[in-house]
């Protein structure tokens, strides 16, 4: 099989501008805690779980991730609390835990960039009823402030006093490296000594409902029950996640980080509809390559592949196409952890968490969800944890609707 060798998405980081991620905080389906995140990972089980936060009949799929057992109170004060949402609650908490998990505050300079799919589409909703209920007048204010999708990210800034960059980016599932790629940027070329980097969503009713009227979730059909199917033949749709993952990014951390952020690759598939993904396997394999070089390292030299399969048909058929485009007969391991937490959860944020754990311990997680192979799969999904020498992995994020941002993570700053 023919080899892509040039690369020809838009590079950001390089081995000369490495940037650390020293601390992780974890508000996930089934996991509070980076450690408790560990867990649920080492444990092979998964968060999808039917749902009972609203009713699914009359819909086909029922099933999702949702964060259960979780109370905002103990991470943010009750007269803050009130005026934050549900976003707002997660991506505060999990920032709380990630400057705890790096063990030191950042300085006034640092920014913020958050990735969200959907935003606060439940406050939208909500403001809107007491709107058309009450009139303008008498809608709450503070639901009107919290219905933007970068409210999250303003009060993690206000939280923290932080002074820099505020960005919110909102790229379908590749939003989490879409936002750490321009947090990183700013970081090698010195406008921040350091950023908060993370991704927020949340499950409700009319994302799911939407979602499922247009066929992307996850479903029963015929003998098969409803599940999440990451690479597998059987596979028809996804389960989607919430929560939020929160990343410390600095230039000179002051603990060993978990790993570096090394390179980025982007590219776009403009054979994509607004709503799928497309046959454009050769601009995957770019955003790959060009990654891969911006890094600074041979394609040799990536251990393994974090994979942006998420049990989708097209989605899965194009990154499927793009890794043997790439790699031919020598591709390396690949995970396909999304179904632990479902699409979409703190908005790719916990794949990206799952790698960089990955890298800290030396040890590759099992695939979830995977188990007959897709007929045009050479390359088996890791179906075992197991121990593994890694020194730099690749993460993809492939959206629907073309969007395309793939990342390398490495053990050594150079």
């Amino acid at each position: 099989m023919a080899l892509l060798t040039e690369p020809l998405a838009t590079n950001v980081a390089g081995r000369a501008g490495r940037v650390a991620i020293s601390g992780i905080g974890i508000v996930a389906p089934g996991a509070i805690g980076i450690e408790s995140f560990r867990a649920l990972l080492d444990a092979g089980t998964s968060a999808v779980a039917p749902i009972e936060r609203f009713d699914t009949e009359g819909l086909s799929a029922h099933n999702a991730a949702l964060v259960i057992d979780f109370k905002a109170r103990d991470y943010i004060p009750a007269m803050k609390l009130r005026r934050m949402n549900t976003l707002s609650r997660y991506a505060v908490s999990a920032t709380r835990l990630a400057i705890d998990d790096a063990g030191a505050a950042l300085p006034n300079e640092a920014g913020v960039a958050i990735g969200t799919a959907f935003g606060p589409v439940q406050t939208s909703v909500d403001y809107m009823q007491e709107y058309v209920a009450k009139g303008a007048a008498l809608a709450p204010p503070q639901l009107f402030a919290e219905s933007v999708a970068n409210a999250p990210g303003s009060h993690i800034a206000i939280e923290l006093d932080l002074r820099g960059f505020n960005v919110t980016v909102t790229q379908r599932e590749s939003s989490l490296l879409a936002a750490a790629m321009f947090a990183s940027g700013q970081i090698v070329k010195g406008t921040v000594p350091s950023a908060i980097i993370g991704g927020v969503e949340e499950v409700n009713e009319m994302v799911f409902s939407v979602l499922d009227r247009v066929g992307a979730l996850a479903h029963a059909e015929g003998e098969w029950t409803e599940g999440m199917r990451p690479f597998d033949r059987r596979r028809n749709g996804m389960s989607i996640g919430e929560g939020s993952a929160i990343f410390v990014a600095e230039a000179e951390p002051a603990r060993e980080p978990y790993g570096w952020i090394s390179g980025f690759g982007i590219a776009r598939d403009t054979t994509a509809t607004i709503s799928d993904w497309g046959m454009g396997d050769e601009q995957v394999a770019t955003a790959m390559r060009a990654a891969i070089d911006d890094a600074g390292v041979a394609l040799s030299d990536i251990d393994a592949i974090y994979a942006s399969a998420n049990g989708t048909k097209r989605g899965d058929r194009l990154e499927i196409r793009a890794i043997q485009r790439l790699f031919g007969d020598d591709v390396p391991p690949v995970i396909a952890a999304k179904a632990y937490f479902g699409e979409y959860a703190a908005s790719g944020g916990l794949q990206f968490a799952a790698a960089l754990l990955a890298m800290r311990d030396q040890k590759l997680h099992a695939s979830f969800g995977f188990g007959e192979a897709d007929p045009e799969m050479q390359f088996t999904p890791v179906r075992e944890s197991r121990p593994a020498k890694l020194r730099n992995i690749l993460i993809n994020s492939i959206s629907a609707g073309g969007g395309i941002v793939c990342a390398v993570i490495s053990k050594e700053r150079a």
